[in-house]
């Protein structure tokens, strides 16, 4: 809201009020003043709501609401600020007072406020303590649940003044930019055999989201499956493939349904068992906006509207950074001008359920700001929500919870594990595998105890599933009761590093990136422009991006933890791992670089991370391939223990932050926290929460201890390799750009593009055409580059060509007879040209062999340079019947 419209709000409000308003301050506005002096004190407050606009002007003269402080007005004590939120308190409960045209109830709950503040006076006199109007002015502005508070304080007696460039950016709120479209969810018009539907809108972008779940348990986990379609037809596009018709999900539409999934699963109710499924249908997408977020809030309202048990809803935006300015759900244009890419999923009480975010090297600063003013964006959302929910949402289906023991067996369970539990758990020699073993050892024999002491027809899978909650429960209290880890370390204590780098010498580059018992095998392999990875058509519109120079291929084998499994297509899990890394070395890659690399990370050994180390061990290749990146890069997992009571999350009686989580951590834990950076900044994040959500200040404290420990990893890093080969190595590939005249073009290509096709085969060298005469040449390495020109020069200069004089007679032998004219050679070796029928003869020619000539007869033609066009020569036979007019040239035995 601009501070015209605000002081027009409160002009109509004093209009009821007679000696109230902004009188001298408008006609300071209008006379142009750049500064605002208001006798007494101005109070004005705005507050949006969904039916009805409050706002309301109150002169209190000769009482003291608010004294600024300080040289200039930039200081106000912590005092002020204690009266202003008693005031802001007063004006919010009038809120629930219906008000009539006179605005008289705010009148009287406002008349308090002298009060109020003449009892703060001897506070304010003591308290010497200042504090920056900048900062009194961004907790005024940004208030939860989208509410904004416009403060402008003045007091007449000392005459103090305000400029109305900060008095704007006071009432404007410009600490971030929103954009004013609109989020709409509707439901109740498509798929109502649905258990829940909802249509999500903004701009012209819409998606419908429908969620069904069985009435029978089928497993001891929740079975969740989120499936996000784009449809060719939303963009009105028709697919390119064979059959004209969507097959299956891309990489784009798996990783969305990713998202949506982690936004979802944490609110599922525990002991929740029921095979559920989530389909969003993009309906139509306007390129403007992307579908990905509306998709998550479209699944929360779904979920809410229909009868399964889920403890939401959530509300999910984007945040984009832009000239130092957070923006709000930016468009695909203010995206690609961004340096950061958050999505933030968010529910009741400034909980944190998901985080994914790319960026450009972000500050840690910046990128936290971004994260609070997500987190209160989502409250509306939420909000808006709930109010659906309450007018047209189902009743939650009764749900039955699985096998639930008598106290004695789970007393039994209890005693014969928990000193056994403790014992491994606390032994620092274990590694993963004699751990697990041991683990094994014991739940196989405490189930066979339960099963002689109490009943052989006890459900073997139930007493699995209880001794793993004890087991659980045993390895988080010990975290608390000991401050230390399973493995020994403290809770920010990393793993030891350790570092290779080529290891290989055919390859580009290559890496061998080591944290305790997680080890990454990374190469590099750097390719011609052409092998640059193409988007599907709907991915290219929503994203803007149409192709990528760099990506990365990550593989997690089943020996990584020695387990034998079936090697097939990608993974939902292995596609998610890769691009999280690939988002987090992107931002180092330089831009404008020739090349396209790809980047591959094979997990060799996993306990823990193995994404994060695919970070640290890619940025080790990409250096030692030379490829000038900006810095190094590395990454490290966070991990949760927490405790709160019953399923609220909003208040943790106590928790833990582990760095560099092992594979048992994350397992056990309540959240696994990715960070990526350099040591400037962040350049990607992931957060999978498996609580109801997580407070914003445990996710400070992570991105914090995050950024602490990236900046050791690369300390480390820093040891082997710190910055790209300056000298390359001789696998290195090379481009060159060949300028081609348009007469040679043909030659040079060969028919149907045989000599390009030769040249590939025989020295690996890829020809493209960038321009009419201007071809990129990409070889393999320095070597195949040498052995290509030599070919591609004799292809071009096989024989020198004589220099033709313009206007020169030459003789011409003919090669071939046409219908409209005969094909003539001046010299040996030469292309041969066209001498067409009209150029024959002064007589009109249908066809040569009426002029008696065939192949091999010789005849004299007159040179006029070459067609500016085609680059094709120009010969004329016609010219030369009348007198001489030129000297004779015979350049059929010269030699070339």
């Amino acid at each position: 809201m601009g501070l015209a419209r605000a002081m027009g709000i409160a002009n109509f409000v004093r209009s009821q009020r007679k000696g109230t308003g902004l009188d001298e301050g408008r006609r300071g506005q209008v006379a142009g003043m750049r500064k605002i002096s208001v006798g007494g004190v101005l109070a004005m407050y705005v507050r949006v709501g969904r039916e009805k606009v409050l706002a309301t002007c109150v002169r209190l003269e000769q009482e003291i609401m608010a004294t600024c402080v300080g040289v200039g007005q930039e200081e106000v004590d912590f005092g002020t600020l204690v009266a202003l939120s008693r005031v802001d308190d007063l004006v919010s409960k009038s809120l629930d007072t219906r008000i009539d045209g006179t605005g008289n109830s705010v009148v009287e709950r406002l008349s308090q406020v002298p009060e109020i503040l003449q009892k703060n006076t001897q506070r304010q006199q003591k308290n010497k303590k200042m504090m920056s109007m900048k900062h009194l002015s961004e907790l005024l502005t940004r208030m939860p649940g989208n509410i904004l508070l416009i403060e402008m304080l003045f007091h007449a007696e000392r005459q103090h003044f305000i400029s109305t460039g900060y008095l704007h950016r006071l009432c404007t709120g410009a600490f971030h930019k929103e954009n004013t479209r609109s989020l709409t969810i509707s439901t109740g018009k498509y798929a109502r055999f649905a258990d829940g539907c909802a249509v999500a809108a903004l701009g012209d972008t819409s998606v419908m989201v429908t969620t069904v779940s069985k009435n029978k348990s089928s497993s001891s986990f929740l079975p969740l499956v989120v499936d996000y379609r784009q449809k060719a037809a939303a963009a009105g596009r028709i697919p390119t493939n064979f059959l004209r018709r969507e097959l299956g999900p891309t990489e784009r539409e798996v990783l969305t349904s990713r998202v949506i999934d982690r936004s979802l699963r944490p609110l599922f109710p525990e002991g929740y068992c029921y095979e559920t499924q989530v389909m969003c249908n993009l309906l139509a997408v306007d390129g403007i906006n992307d579908p990905d977020i509306i998709s998550i809030n479209a699944a929360s309202a779904a979920l809410s509207l229909s009868d399964i048990p889920w403890n939401g809803p959530v509300g999910a935006v984007r945040l984009g950074f832009v000239n130092n300015e957070v923006i709000v759900n930016p468009t695909r244009k203010e995206l690609s001008q961004s340096t950061l890419n958050l999505i933030v999923t968010a529910t009741r009480q400034n909980l944190v359920v998901m985080l994914e975010a790319s960026a450009e090297n972000i500050l840690q600063q910046d990128f936290l700001k971004a994260i609070k003013i997500g987190v209160k964006e989502c409250q509306g959302i939420v909000h808006a929500i709930q109010q659906l929910q309450k007018h047209y949402g189902k009743a939650k289906r009764e749900v039955v919870t699985q096998q639930h023991f008598s106290q004695e067996i789970l007393e039994a369970a209890r005693s014969f594990s928990d000193m056994r539990l403790r014992e491994i758990f606390r032994d620092r020699s274990h590694d993963k595998l004699s751990r697990d073993i041991a683990v094994n050892s014991v739940r196989t024999d405490v189930i066979e105890k339960l099963k002689h002491s109490f009943s052989e027809t006890l459900d073997t899978n139930a007493a699995t599933e209880l001794f793993n909650q004890i087991c659980k429960e045993r390895f988080r209290a010990m975290i608390f009761e000991d401050n230390i880890r399973c493995d020994g370390r403290s809770m920010e204590q990393l793993r030891n590093i350790s570092c290779e780098v080529d290891l290989f010498k055919p390859l580009h580059g290559s890496s061998l990136f080591q944290r305790g018992q997680t080890q990454v095998f990374s190469t590099v392999t750097i390719d011609s422009p052409d092998s640059a990875l193409k988007m599907d058509p709907v991915s290219m519109l929503t994203s803007g991006l149409k192709e990528k120079n760099f990506f990365l291929h990550y593989e997690f084998p089943p020996y990584a933890t020695k387990e034998v499994g079936r090697v097939g297509p990608i993974g939902r899990r292995e596609l998610g791992h890769g691009a999280l890394a690939e988002k987090g070395l992107r931002a180092v890659i330089p831009k404008d670089f020739p090349f396209t690399i790809r980047l591959t990370s094979e997990v060799l050994e996993s306990n823990g991370s193995s994404s994060m180390a695919s970070v640290c061990g890619g940025s080790l290749a990409l250096m030692d391939a030379g490829v000038p990146i900006s810095s190094a890069a590395a990454g490290v997992a966070i991990g949760l223990i927490s405790c709160y009571p019953g399923s609220d999350t909003k208040h943790l009686e106590d928790y833990k932050l582990l760095t560099d989580i092992l594979g048992i951590e994350d397992y056990m834990g309540d959240m696994d926290f990715k960070l990526a950076g350099t040591k400037k900044g962040i350049t990607a994040l992931q957060a999978d929460v498996k609580i109801p959500g997580v407070p914003l200040k445990v996710i400070m404290e992570a991105v914090q201890q995050g950024t602490d420990a990236k900046s050791a990893i690369i300390d480390i890093m820093n040891d082997t390799i710190s910055n790209s080969r300056k000298q390359h190595k001789e696998n290195w590939p090379v481009i060159e750009k060949l300028d081609v005249p348009a007469h040679k073009r043909s030659k040079f290509i060969g028919p149907g593009g045989s000599n390009l096709r030769r040249l590939m085969v025989e020295t690996g060298v890829q020809v493209s055409q960038l321009e009419d005469n201007v071809f990129s040449v990409f070889a393999p390495n320095t070597s195949a580059m040498d052995e290509a020109k030599e070919m591609i020069q004799e292809l071009l200069t096989t024989e020198r060509e004589p220099e033709l004089e313009f206007g020169g007679i030459y003789t011409a032998k003919i090669v071939e007879v046409r219908d409209i004219g005969v094909m003539v050679t001046l010299y040996p070796s030469m292309v041969p040209a066209l001498l067409h029928n009209t150029q024959l003869d002064q007589r009109k020619v249908n066809h040569p062999s009426a002029l008696g000539l065939e192949v091999g007869s010789e005849m004299q033609v007159k040179y006029f340079g070459r067609d500016p066009v085609s680059g094709m020569m120009r010969l004329s036979r016609k010219v030369l019947q009348g007198p001489a007019s030129g000297v004779l040239h015979n350049l059929s035995d010269r030699i070339s």
